[in-house]
């Protein structure tokens, strides 16, 4: 699994966006019980922080120990670097599995494995996701322009599983359908660049070309931001939900 954020954690922690709640009570209503969940690729503990408000307990790993350091601490949230691919120490364990907006990085197969193991029998996996975020009007226009041309080839590969909504990962398990989700935020300009330059991608061209692609964009943000402070986003959230076979 490759690590794209430690080097960014602090900005990761403060700037990316929130799942909507009506998301984790869809979750929620799936399950026959609450007592153990893990958060696998926790990043700053985002999820896992939600989690804890219904679970006894809550493992939340990711390889990045500068993401942990980052995550808000919780009585019975139990933090710990491991990758998705490590051997779990836990059989038939967790009623639910979460992984958010990170599959696309893992190994599939021993990810999986893990899954099957660490899993109770009634229990489910759910991995959530986002792809590129959207706006109204003439803005909209140019951040799929950095997205596709100014940054597009810098992106890992695996980028394409979240462009096609996770319909293109594997799935070997007894799957859900799920019903929609929306995630929308009401940003500054501050915090929408903020937010851009979490991106990986950005990353990958700061250093490569020793300058930031974001100093490209800053003025046409500026002239098509309009007169309002906040400007409402969305996300395109998705969301894959399976029970072991």
């Amino acid at each position: 699994m490759k690590d794209n954020f430690s080097g960014h954690a602090v900005a990761y922690a403060k700037y990316r966006p929130t799942y909507p709640e009506q998301l984790y009570a869809y979750l929620y209503s799936l399950l026959d019980e609450k007592k153990n969940a893990w958060d696998c690729a926790t990043g700053n503990g985002q999820v896992a922080v939600e989690l804890v408000k219904v679970f006894d307990e809550v493992w939340a790993t990711d390889l990045s120990e500068n993401q942990l350091k980052e995550a808000e601490k919780r009585e019975h949230i139990t933090y710990e670097v491991h990758t998705a691919e490590d051997t779990v120490p836990y059989k038939k364990h967790f009623d639910l599995i979460t992984v958010a907006q990170a599959i696309h990085w893992f190994d599939f197969d021993r990810f999986y494995t893990n899954v099957n193991v660490a899993l109770k029998d009634n229990g489910i996996l759910a991995v959530i996701g986002y792809s590129l975020i959207t706006t109204a009007g003439k803005l909209n226009e140019f951040l799929k322009h950095f997205y596709e041309e100014i940054i597009g080839k810098y992106w890992d590969a695996e980028r394409e599983y979240l462009d096609n909504h996770y319909r293109t990962i594997p799935f070997p398990f007894r799957e859900e359908v799920v019903p929609q989700f929306t995630m929308d935020v009401r940003w500054t300009q501050e915090q929408l660049l903020n937010y851009l330059n979490t991106w990986s991608a950005v990353k990958h061209y700061e250093k490569e070309k020793g300058e930031n692609p974001l100093d490209l964009i800053k003025n046409d943000v500026k002239t098509h931001w309009g007169k309002q402070e906040k400007r409402l986003f969305e996300f395109p959230l998705f969301l894959r939900v399976g029970h072991k076979n």
